[in-house]
């Protein structure tokens, strides 16, 4: 909110400069983003009259002025190109050596057209009153000294705080409101515009209200104000309302918006006669009501509104002329033949204008204000002074007014809570007195909450000091438990006044161990070439065990994600379709589903690839080669072996969405870790992805449970082999349904203690094997730590592991 500092000096004796003032307001945090200073915009610029004005010898455009600024050296010789400069006038000169910072330009003497220039003649928009101006201004006034300052004049002398309230404060977004605060923060007087009493005429027939909505509208006043006179504001109302920001219209708009920003309570006028026409009724009722389906309303923006069931709506004779609390109707309108108006003057519920100004996207002013809640207690206080304005400056006359009141006793407008002493010392801690630490005392908070409006009352315990505080209304909705008095405490106390001293028992920030571990895993995946991903955790509402959000901001992200996979898919289908490839990533997150029991959720890991992994593809004569399931799987391997983690793979069908023969389980430990394998061509071509796009999905507490184990934890050194190995092929046929993993754990366990490793290196199907079997060969390498291994010991060993093989799975060995 923009803040004249002149408005504000007119509701506060506060004597601090613009800086000091908005340094005060800062801390106590109402942070002031800008501070502009009107005085510099015509800082050097005197009053000059024009004694004489010929044509520019060099231009016809250009005259030849010489301009009085009451310098003992004479007048000045200023060539000038405005079209209404004359002898005789009173105008705005900029004399060499001002800086004109609304056009950013340094006045210095220089040749125009061969013709000595001394300085500049002003328009509006040089100084920064006005964004565009056809001629220099001329001051109306006659005989003003020359030489002297023309800010006075032409009302420069303001300063505007660009203010910023936080969300709970709805009493700031008012001159009031920051007027109380400044108040309290300096100990200053607080003046505020006092509303005189109305006497209606007796007799007098006012309007008919009805509220069907008491809920939404607890509180409603209809003013009728006849021989209304529309014209300009005067200089002082148009003034306050541009410093802030606000552009006038007429006086009796004017005057609403100035009600607006002086006491935060939105009024608008309504033509009263527009209202008759619209109903086509001799006798009219307002009321408030929430529009039905298929309503329409023309606002005040030009704008046809369709309206939903949740906007709250104002209404004559039950037609709609405004939507309550966001913005009135253009056919009801003030306009420059308005005589006689209806002023309304309500209070509307938070959430009911909330809902109204997002259904339609719209917000305002007022719809700021009622969002954030209007102290009701002030309700009567701004209506009367936005009457006694209408009186004075529109000449009207009041004739007549209609209340609907539901607001409930107004003792429950304030409430009453308890604040411990000891309670506020315990948050805040030691605070710096004048030459010692100590603790906030008793007469401290008594002030500083007295300063805020409070009334306190202490109790009788001597031991454990303790107040009742009643809150005033104005700070009904902010302050409502002890917390928040002890903020209000520390914020007036002031934040640089508290000890800066940290706790006696610190030490240095450290990773936890599930933090290394989660960088350790994100390494390791990146080093296999994968990007991290991140993506939203809300999607559309499309499974049957998704959590569903009661109050979405989008229909499209109503859901929580029960799976990483999904997401990446859409997120590889969009990377191909912008023609940047095949999305080879990961990401980390979580996901969450329902069950019978309540709702779940875990941590889980994902990845997508898949793609021609090769660079420099002339040497396929520039074809694409699509990645291989092993090679994929490789990928996947790469990881697994740089973590340390030794994985198993079992055949797997039970997601649809993976390729049935191409999908594997991976078991960690004895523990389900996930799953690996390609994309189901269905879902590939549904999404118009290439060929071979491989996903996995891994438990992530699984992962880091491995992780954490000591073994994985503290590095063990093994040292190189010194003792030549012994290698050894051993082929045969397989049934397709034995993995490989089987064969080489049964290998493994069989060739104890001395087979190190075993690789498999081919595999065939086809001519010469049997139907329904493989053909496949491993690489055994077996080797003692303390000798060398003699041919016999090999060849024994080796037999027992061909041995094992053709008793648990049949093979058929080939020589």
């Amino acid at each position: 909110m923009r803040i004249s500092l002149n408005w504000l000096r007119e509701l506060v004796d506060v004597t601090l400069a613009p800086e000091e003032l908005a340094e005060t307001l800062t801390f106590a945090g109402f942070e002031v983003e800008d501070i502009e200073d009107l005085r510099k915009l015509a800082d050097g610029v005197v009053v000059g009259k024009v004694l004489d004005v010929q044509p520019h010898p060099n231009a016809d455009k250009l005259r030849v002025c010489q301009v009085d600024i009451g310098d003992p050296n004479g007048p000045l010789n200023i060539v000038c190109g405005a079209a209404n400069v004359r002898a005789e006038a009173y105008v705005p000169v900029a004399t060499s050596g001002t800086y004109l910072p609304a056009i950013d330009l340094k006045i210095r003497a220089s040749k125009l057209r061969g013709v000595r220039s001394e300085g500049m003649i002003c328009s509006l928009a040089e100084v920064g009153l006005e964004k565009q101006a056809e001629g220099i201004h001329i001051f109306e006034e006659e005989n003003l000294q020359l030489g002297s300052d023309v800010r006075p004049l032409l009302h420069l002398e303001d300063v505007i705080l660009d203010l910023t309230a936080t969300a709970n404060r709805a009493d700031a977004l008012s001159m009031v409101g920051v007027a109380r605060e400044v108040a309290a923060l300096t100990g200053a007087v607080l003046k505020l515009p006092q509303a005189p009493e109305l006497s209606l005429p007796s007799g007098a027939k006012g309007l008919h209200l009805k509220i069907s909505e008491p809920g939404a509208c607890p509180a409603y006043m209809g003013t009728v104000i006849e021989g209304v006179k529309i014209e300009p504001s005067p200089d002082w109302l148009q003034r306050r309302l541009q410093a802030a920001g606000v552009r006038p219209i007429n006086n009796v708009v004017d005057v609403t918006n100035y009600v607006l920003l002086e006491w935060g309570q939105p009024l608008h006028a309504f033509d009263r006669d527009r209202l008759l026409a619209v109903t086509g009724n001799n006798s009219l009722t307002i009321g408030v009501r929430l529009a039905t389906q298929g309503e329409s309303l023309k606002t005040l923006d030009g704008q046809t509104r369709t309206l939903q069931p949740q906007t709250l709506l104002i209404t004559a004779n039950d037609k709609p002329v405004a939507l309550a609390g966001v913005m009135g109707g253009e056919e009801t309108e003030v306009y420059e033949g308005t005589q006689n108006i209806v002023l309304e003057a309500a209070l509307f519920e938070s959430v009911a204008i909330r809902r109204s100004a997002r259904s339609l996207g719209l917000r305002t002013e007022a719809s700021t204000r009622f969002e954030r809640g209007v102290n009701q207690a002030e309700l009567g206080i701004a209506t009367k002074r936005a009457i006694a304005l209408l009186t004075e400056l529109a000449s009207g006359t009041l004739t007549s007014q209609s209340v609907a009141d539901t607001r409930p006793d107004p003792a429950t407008w304030t409430r009453s809570i308890e604040l411990r002493l000891d309670r506020i010392n315990q948050i805040l801690g030691p605070v710096e007195l004048e030459d010692e630490i100590g603790e906030i005392m008793p007469e401290d908070v008594e002030r500083i909450l007295t300063a805020l409006g409070c009334q306190l009352q202490r109790g009788k315990d001597e031991e454990s000091l303790q107040w009742t505080v009643t809150v005033p209304p104005y700070r009904y909705r902010d302050l409502e438990r002890e917390i928040d008095l002890i903020e209000e405490v520390a914020r007036l106390y002031g934040y640089n006044n508290f000890c800066e001293e940290l706790p006696d028992k610190t030490e240095a920030g450290y990773l936890s161990l599930e933090q290394q571990l989660m960088r350790q895993l994100r390494e390791a995946f990146r080093a296999a070439g994968l990007t991290e991903l991140v993506q939203y955790s809300l999607v559309k509402p499309t499974k049957d065990k998704q959590i569903n959000l009661a109050n979405p901001l989008f229909t499209e992200y109503s859901a929580l994600r029960t799976d990483l996979l999904s997401g990446l898919i859409d997120a590889c289908q969009y990377n191909w379709e912008q023609g940047n490839g095949v999305l080879n990533g990961f990401e980390i997150g979580r996901v969450f589903w329902r069950e019978e029991e309540g709702f779940q959720e875990a941590d889980a890991v994902a990845g997508i690839l898949g793609g021609d992994p090769t660079q420099g593809r002339w040497v396929q004569g520039g074809q694409e080669s699509p990645m291989s399931w092993y090679e994929a799987k490789g990928v996947l391997e790469s990881v697994f072996e740089r973590l340390a983690l030794k994985i198993e793979y079992q055949p797997n069908r039970q997601d649809n969405r993976f390729h049935p023969g191409r999908t594997a389980s991976l078991w960690l430990q004895g523990e389900s870790l996930g799953r690996f394998g390609q994309l189901h061509p269905q879902l590939r071509s549904e999404y118009g992805l290439p060929d071979s796009i491989y996903a996995f999905e891994l438990d992530l507490d699984v992962l880091l449970d491995a992780l954490a184990q000591e073994a994985s934890l503290t590095p063990r050194f093994k040292p190189y082999p010194t003792f030549p190995a012994s290698d050894r092929d051993i082929a045969f046929f397989v049934a397709e349904k034995v993995s490989v993993a089987d064969i080489e754990r049964t290998t493994l366990n069989a060739g104890k203690p001395l087979l190190e490793s075993v690789q498999v290196f081919d595999e065939y199907r086809g001519e010469s094997v049997p139907k329904g079997q493989r053909s496949l060969a491993f690489r055994l390498v077996y080797r003692a730590g303390d000798r060398t291994l003699v041919a016999e010991e090999v060849e024994s060993l080796h037999q027992k592991v061909r041995e094992s093989l053709v008793e648990k799975f049949g093979v058929t060995l080939r020589v």
